[in-house]
């Protein structure tokens, strides 16, 4: 499995990927998920890829060499969009040639694709692509795009990463504690880091760096995330039991008139005997409350 997470900003774009790849539980291989297709001064394309790893390194062969029918090519289309429906191709071309193969050994056709860049004399655009070779588009509303392992890292994006209001270092840095969570919780994800900042009209790779246990920055800010969260945490108030004072009245409290319709009780003809005393007294004690 993996986790990639892309951010659309106002001043550029931030791509994050893992490098784990597992082929069951005692076989774990590192492979990059994230691929660059640049032009110095003219494109600067950047895809990124979870699911079957033989699917996603045939597409992106495929994509590094296919000639439309209009003669268009990664290299030559004229915009984002054009660029984003020949990568959509190249998954068709790929389901078209393997996928009845794969469905005889029980293999399902699984990818998943973010792809976004600059293509000189547009914006940077952003757009993640399905299996079916199908795509949607980052908006304003919808800023960032994850594919893989991703319910663990989104809350801290979610919470954080408002719109294109952040820096690109800060979009960085909420992605990296975005994958740190992912790290935490699932062991499919694992290092070393692909970490891509584009700077917008650079058209050209900016900033990129490869992450693994040794780097001290990311040691640093997950360092401090869990140790500021530990002090929020303690800091946040505990739930308060009857009696409670009017002035805390706010607080999560039990009443006891609330817990009646969660109590089960025994018959009143069960043999007492046969039941440890500890359960005795609570039974008996709320048969009586009820007579």
């Amino acid at each position: 499995m993996t986790y990639c997470v892309a951010m659309r900003l106002k001043t550029g774009l931030v791509f994050l990927s893992d490098s784990r790849t597992n082929a069951g539980v005692d076989h774990v291989g590192t492979f990059r998920k994230m691929s660059v297709f640049e032009n110095p001064g003219e494109r600067m394309l950047v895809m990124m890829t979870a699911g079957n790893l033989s699917i996603s390194q045939s597409i992106k062969q495929i994509i590094s060499e296919h000639t439309t029918a209009t003669g268009k090519s990664i290299w030559t289309a004229n915009s984002m969009y054009e660029a984003t429906q020949i990568v959509g191709d190249a998954i068709r071309i790929v389901f078209e040639r393997d996928a009845s193969a794969l469905q005889k050994f029980g293999i399902d056709f699984n990818v998943g694709i973010i792809f976004g860049g600059q293509i000189k004399g547009e914006r940077c655009r952003l757009f993640q692509i399905y299996s079916a070779g199908n795509f949607i588009e980052a908006h304003d509303e919808n800023p960032y795009f994850q594919i893989g392992e991703a319910k663990y890292g989104k809350p801290i994006i979610d919470r954080v990463f408002v719109g294109s209001d952040l820096t690109l270092d800060q979009a960085a840095k909420c992605a990296l504690l975005s994958m740190d969570s992912t790290l935490r919780s699932n062991l499919s994800v694992g290092l070393p880091l692909d970490l891509l900042v584009y700077e917008s009209e650079k058209l050209a790779l900016t900033h990129f760096v490869t992450i693994d246990e040794k780097n001290q920055y990311f040691k640093s800010i997950i360092g401090s995330w869990s140790s500021q969260l530990r002090r929020v945490f303690d800091e946040t108030a505990d739930p308060l039991w009857h009696p409670v004072p009017a002035e805390v009245s706010d607080r999560l409290t039990l009443k006891a008139d609330q817990t009646q319709s969660l109590v089960i009780t025994p018959p009143k003809d069960i043999l007492w005997d046969s039941i440890p005393t500890a359960l005795q007294t609570l039974a008996q004690s709320q048969n009586s409350g009820q007579s």
